[in-house]
């Protein structure tokens, strides 16, 4: 099986994220009393995928990772991922490149 070079280079701070997210995933299905088999099959992936996920494997695919989030019910975290609301240096550098006045165009 080919390993990508992209799962071997992961920073270490991107290896525990990805662990962490396994980790809760696993807390909140148990906490919510749903078996692994049956959490396996309302999110349409194999027992073995669910275990990887779990584990905090970086080769599981984000979508899959999405299907496990709305199984949980914890779609409204993965929406607000990426937000460009939450993203303070983006705001930082659309405020630094706002014009200092604006100026009527010229009449034709």
């Amino acid at each position: 099986m080919k390993t990508s070079k992209a799962k071997t280079a992961l920073p270490v701070r991107v290896k525990r994220a990805i662990e962490k997210l396994g980790a809760d995933i696993s807390v909140a299905r148990r906490r919510r009393g749903i078996s692994h088999g049956l959490m396996a099959e309302r999110a349409f992936i194999s027992p073995s995928t669910l275990v990887r996920a779990e584990k905090g494997d970086p080769g599981v695919s984000l979508g899959i990772y999405a299907s496990i989030l709305f199984v949980l019910d914890m779609m409204d975290r993965l929406l607000a991922l990426a937000d460009p609301s939450h993203d303070p240096v983006a705001q930082a550098l659309a405020e630094e490149r706002l014009p200092k006045r604006i100026r009527q165009p010229r009449p034709v």
